[in-house]
């Protein structure tokens, strides 16, 4: 309807309310009465309908005032102050008051308590709020106080913060249903409320719904005009808020369901309002009346008809054509209409935008090819078939038109047209290539030299300043003549592109960029001589013109930036000194029009998230101006030292909140990474107001040194004003992204300046600082858990390629700071471990919480930057003190070592990015050991607490213990050795029971003796597999498992189980060293001798509960992805599989069914099922197959064997059999086939017979 003031539609038919609106009487009867009402509100926010209410437009004074009491409110002090202070200020007293008066309320309430049963004010601010609201009623008595605009401000400052949406609504409904209202205050409210309270959506459209069913109960034309103000106000504020008018309309009366549908009375009562609405109308409100129709019965089609000609006529007399309107015309806009031209380009642009998403022609588009004919043949198919040339590979707009002509919704004639138009266009085009070439570097290019020679004539001159907008004009025309016009019918189609740039090796045509060195070159001349004669305040509007002129040429914005890129990202430090300052400035002129300049997508050369990609002009900046070695540090802090000198200068008089709109914030953050890392003089000054003066043409000065001329910026006390707004602060995030990129060889500091920097930075600057400025609030893990973000953030940046052909690795001495502080942390933790026994580890929680960003995805993409940043973590892990990993509690009077949150994140995360599947890599495990071993000092027992946490690694990760056995040669001399400088005593009983287990492994398979089993089974045969994986000698595998002892069963199971996780690993990762073909053999003879044994081994492959409890430790140490390709292995020992197993084992069948599926569900889901069935093959045909090929062999094996299992056997599988008829129905017929009875199948055989 109307904001603030109201659009045209909104204040007419306000007008028409005010013929409706009866006069209630106020609620309060004096001003006494009004402020104890105020009082009360803000009391417990009980009372915000007193708020809304109708004000007169005249303060009359209470009873009893005689002509003194006025004579003392005309000559009030406060009323003559304020009145001094606006007219200084040049704004109205009245709208000074009122700003003051919110700023003084919000001033009041600011100490107010957020407990809900306490009020929201104490005593104190009752008396200075009632104090307030006098002098308020002074101000209203003297006619110096806005009372519109006071309201506006109250809502969006603290009553609607205070309130919930709900409450907020229901005070508003109660207020409109009592009382006389003021409707601009009213409105204002709901689109405060509407904007601000994200809950306020489904809140007002509930209110509709009730104001709606009110009217047609009561025929009540009162809740009818409030539903259709409130639903039009709302639907002002934008689709992202509420939904637009077009839309409720329909929702509300679009239908045999709607209010209105009751009877012919209710129907008759809605026509005489909209009726009654159309003198008074504008023109998108009828519009969605006569689109959008409310639904009527056939019999009182006349009734429709009636309005629909009385809607048209006023449509007629505002000379709005309904032909003409588009398919995605914004209907609740009270803004001009678009012409049809325009808006079918737009209508073209959003169709095919919407079909690039679905792939389907719009509804929209179709319904307009059949109900609005004239629209769709008279403008949008002219606006979709305008001639051009074709791109080679049909692009969306191509596919666009194609789906439209198998549609049959594109005459075949015109399309043959638009396609010879098409052709012609492109031969013209090369045909008349080379004339135009030369036309354009030739006559128009000397013109426009010789009009920004004129210009450079007239920028020195102050007296002709006045004739720079005419010659600018004069450039332009040939600016557009050089350039090629472009077409008026395009833009409002390429009003909102982007600008493509390849950051890395941008690709600028020859003539375009002749053309903006031209501009750029004439800009830096200008601005130095205009320079020479003033100072940049005084050279008037001349720049900022002439570059607001080169945005508004579109086609050349591309090359623009290009070619900015070149200078600034790769050519910066070979710049001199005029075009350091000429770019700057023109930085901040470009800055200046940044509405004009489309968004930037920044090419990386990489695969990224798009919205990385998007830049505004101000973001460009910051990804140009770079500072990773000594040439690239001196460039940047000279641009951006000139470039905000420049805006001082140049816009000195404007405000503080006006310069922070100018001036790009990367420019004044790389100031405050630069200046002090360059000038030690600076890190003493952080926002301490000097009294420097800066001086422009100091900056021109050859004798004036660059770190000179930034530091007398730094010390201006206008520069650390800037420094105050939270928009310009230089977080230590921000801090840390930019330290970690520079080059420590190429650094402009040496190794002992940096370190000196960085402690400065992190210890004295950072860390203590307040959270609102960037900082830590003298948090050491709040601290910790930054940089660990900004190293992990930074390796993803590197790992994916966006420094370029630049080797980039982690800055040692950031890391070296990390790990100061993580070992601080851990001595400070063992000074106060009563406090912190109940908090979670910090480093783990850092990452776990940056992983629930990258949460378990099908898409490959999504398992890729999980399994990447995963990989950092680990990285960074053993860049850490080893002794971080584990935390120490006091349990009574005893030392307890906990390592649950390490243990968690290896189940839950480090495993999956284990190539062996069962086993971490060498560097995590040994630095666990370590310390393991470190922090058993901490405990008054050290080999006990070393001891409790091995014995629990056998239940709660035992992957720790498998990682141990496999890296067991390379691990034992470190660990032995540590024990000894640490301890000087014998191996902790758990050690000592691990080498054992080694040694036993190794002479068991180099000698005839007994292998003993110590502690569980799994972890003796995880040493033995090992072992014999790491042996060379082959032959003696089968002979040594006969000799395992009959109470082997369970050791040679886990045998069978790591042999198959190695068949696996050899599949997915064939570049770790795990030989498939010895893999395979191996698993072959753990089988034959399980089965010449008859042990079941079966168990190891049910998943979820059906897993035996001995043997879940071994599935809860494989990654995941292991234990969903166990269908692989499986169906890869099959040819071992002997007759008796299936009739032996009951749960056979069921077993290769259950994994059969899963083998189907893996290749729908997208999964590359390595080929299983290996023998008699060569390693390199096996490491590549056919996903089809396996699950055939597969499908082959299984049908042979269903014939052979017991009829017990099939008395398991019936709950597979619904998910088996999903994914191979053929297979569930034999299953159910073979699972009849014999007698059944006996009498099937006779009658085959017959």
């Amino acid at each position: 309807m109307m904001a603030g003031a109201g659009g045209p539609g909104g204040s007419r038919l306000r007008e028409l309310l005010a013929g409706r609106a009866r006069k209630r009487k106020s609620a309060f009867g004096s001003g006494a009465e009004l402020q104890e009402a105020a009082l009360r509100l803000l009391d417990h926010h009980l009372n915000l309908s007193d708020l809304l209410l109708e004000v007169e437009d005249s303060v009359k004074p209470a009873e009893g005032s005689g002509i003194e009491h006025q004579k003392v409110l005309s000559e009030s002090f406060i009323a003559s102050v304020l009145q001094e202070q606006a007219s200084r200020l040049g704004i109205p007293t009245a709208i000074l008051a009122a700003k003051n008066a919110v700023t003084n309320i919000e001033q009041i309430c600011q100490a107010s308590t957020s407990s809900s049963q306490a009020p929201l004010l104490n005593l104190e601010q009752r008396k200075r709020l009632s104090c307030l609201l006098l002098t308020i009623k002074d101000l209203l008595a003297n006619n110096v106080f806005c009372r519109s605009l006071f309201c506006q401000e109250i809502w969006k400052m603290k009553l609607f913060v205070a309130f919930s949406a709900k409450e907020s609504i229901c005070q508003l409904q109660q207020v409109l249903e009592t009382h006389e209202v003021n409707w601009q205050h009213v409105l204002s409210c709901v689109s405060t409320l509407v904007v601000c309270q994200a809950e306020a959506e489904q809140l007002f459209k509930d209110l509709l719904r009730c104001l709606l069913i009110k009217a047609f109960e009561n025929y009540d034309m009162e809740n009818m005009i409030t539903a259709f103000l409130i639903a039009r106000q709302a639907a002002l504020e934008g689709p992202a808020v509420f939904m637009p008018y077009s839309e409720w309309f329909k929702a509300s009366f679009g239908n045999a369901g709607g209010h209105h549908g009751s009877s012919k009375k209710a129907l008759v009562f809605l026509f005489e309002f909209l009726s009654e609405l159309v003198p008074f109308e504008a023109a998108p409100y009828l519009k969605v009346h006569i689109m959008y129709p409310p639904f009527v019965p056939t019999k009182h089609r006349s009734v429709l008809l009636e309005y629909i000609t009385l809607a048209k006529t006023r449509l007629a007399d505002l000379k709005v054509a309904i032909e003409d309107m588009g398919l995605y015309e914004d209907l609740s806009s009270t803004n001009e209409s678009v012409q049809p031209q325009g808006q079918a380009l737009r209508d073209v642009e959003k169709a095919i935008q919407i079909f690039e998403n679905t792939r389907k022609i719009p509804t929209s588009v179709i319904e307009a090819s059949i109900f609005r004919r004239p629209y769709y043949t008279s403008w949008f198919l002219p606006a979709l078939l305008r001639p051009r040339v074709l791109p080679k590979t049909p692009d969306v707009h191509m596919a666009f038109i194609d789906s439209l002509k198998r549609a049959d919704k594109i005459p075949s004639n015109l399309y043959s047209t638009y396609i010879q138009a098409c052709h012609a266009m492109k031969e013209k085009l090369l045909q008349d290539e080379s004339k135009i070439e030369t036309t354009r570097s030739e006559e128009p290019v000397e013109q426009l030299k010789a009009e920004l020679a004129e210009l450079r004539v007239l920028i020195v001159d102050e007296t002709k300043y006045e004739d720079v907008p005419a010659q600018i004009a004069v450039i332009s025309d040939r600016l557009s003549r050089v350039l090629g016009h472009s077409s008026d019918e395009n833009e409002p189609a390429t009003l909102n592109s982007q600008i493509r740039v390849s950051i890395f090796a941008p690709d600028l045509e020859a003539c375009h960029q002749s053309v903006v060195d031209l501009l750029l070159t004439s800009f830096c001349q200008n601005l130095i001589a205009a320079s020479y004669f003033n100072p940049p305040d005084r050279q008037g509007s001349c720049l900022s013109l002439f570059v607001k002129m080169m945005c508004g040429h579109r086609n050349l914005l591309p090359a623009l930036l290009g070619r900015l890129c070149q200078l600034i990202y790769h050519q910066g430090p070979s710049l001199n000194d005029a075009h350091i300052l000429g770019l700057a400035a023109f930085a901040i002129h470009l800055s200046e029009y940044r509405s004009l300049i489309p968004e930037v997508e920044a090419d990386l050369g990489i695969s990224q998230p798009v919205l990385e990609k998007i830049l505004s002009i101000t973001e460009y900046w910051n990804l140009l101006l770079v500072c990773r070695t000594e040439e690239s540090f001196a460039f940047c802090m000279r641009f951006c030292t000139a470039a905000v000198s420049y805006l001082l200068c140049k816009f000195s008089s404007l405000s503080c909140d006006d310069l922070c709109a100018l001036l790009p914030p990367s420019l004044v953050k790389k100031l405050q990474y630069t200046v002090p890392r360059l000038n030690l003089e600076a890190r003493g000054i952080m926002r301490e107001e000097g009294e420097t003066e800066l001086v422009w043409s100091s900056l021109s000065c050859p004798s004036v040194h660059y770190k000179r001329a930034s530091l007398y910026l730094w010390k201006q006390a206008r520069f650390q004003e800037l420094l105050k707004e939270k928009a310009f602060q230089l977080s230590f995030r921000e801090w840390l992204l930019l330290e970690l990129g520079v080059h420590p060889e190429r650094d402009i500091l040496s190794a002992s300046e940096r370190q000196d920097f960085h402690y400065w930075a992190i210890y004295q600057w950072y860390l203590p600082a307040p959270s609102a400025s960037g900082g830590c609030d003298g948090d050491l893990e709040k601290a910790c858990d930054v940089i660990i973000n900004a190293i992990l953030d930074f390796s993803q940046r590197v790992d994916l390629g966006s420094y370029g052909q630049l080797k980039v690795s982690v800055s040692p001495d950031i890391l070296c700071k990390l790990q100061e502080m993580v070992f601080e942390l851990g001595c400070r933790r063992k000074l106060l471990s009563g406090c912190l026994d109940a908090r979670r580890h910090f480093l783990f929680r850092a990452f776990q919480e940056r992983l629930k960003d990258r949460e378990h995805g099908s898409a490959l993409g999504e398992q890729l930057r999980r399994q990447q940043e995963l990989l950092l973590q680990r990285r960074l892990l053993v860049g850490l003190p080893a002794s971080a990993l584990i935390l120490t509690r006091r349990k009574g009077k005893k030392t307890m070592l906990d390592c649950e949150d390490f243990f968690h994140f290896v189940n839950l995360e480090l495993k999956n990015v284990c190539s062996r599947g069962y086993a971490l890599s060498y560097d995590i495990t040994a630095h666990f050991f370590r310390g393991l071993l470190n922090a058993g000092l901490d405990c008054e027992e050290s080999a006990e607490g070393v001891n409790d946490v091995l014995t629990t690694c056998q239940t709660k990760c035992p992957v720790v213990l498998f990682s141990a056995a496999l890296w067991w040669p390379r691990l034992e001399p470190v660990l032995c050795s540590q024990w000894r400088r640490l301890f000087g005593a014998p191996l902790a009983e758990e050690l000592e029971r691990l080498r054992e287990c080694w040694c036993s492994a190794t002479s068991f398979l180099s000698s005839e003796a007994v292998f003993p089993v110590s502690g569980p089974p799994w972890i003796s045969a995880a040493f033995l597999h090992f072992t014999v994986q790491q042996r060379s000698a082959h032959g003696r595998e089968r002979d040594a498992l006969k000799r395992l002892g009959t109470d082997k069963e369970q050791l040679l199971v886990s045998l069978l189980f790591f042999s198959l996780m190695d068949l696996i690993s050899a599949k997915i990762a064939p570049k770790e060293g795990v030989d498939f073909q010895k893999s395979l053999e191996w698993s072959l003879e753990i089988l034959r001798c399980l089965e010449e044994r008859g042990v079941s081994w079966l168990p190891l492959f049910p998943s979820g509960e059906k897993v035996p409890r001995k043997y879940c430790v071994l599935r809860s140490a494989a990654s995941d992805r292991h234990i969903r390709l166990l269908p692989i292995a499986f169906y890869s020992l099959t040819p071992c599989f002997h007759q008796e197993l299936f009739s032996r084992e009951q749960t056979f069948l069921y077993v290769a069914l259950d994994l059969y599926i899963q083998l189907l569900q893996l290749f729908v889901e997208g999964e590359d099922l390595p080929q299983s069935d290996q023998v008699g093959q060569g390693p390199g045909s096996a490491e590549h197959g056919d996903s089809l090929e396996v699950i055939t062999k597969a499908r082959q094996f299984l049908l042979s064997a269903i014939s052979r299992c017991s009829p017990k056997s099939f008395e398991n599988i019936r709950p597979l059999l619904d998910t088996c008829e999903k994914f191979d129905p053929e297979m569930k017929a034999t299953l159910v086939h073979f699972s009849r009875p014999a007698t059944a199948m006996e009498l099937d055989g006779e009658l085959v017979l017959f």
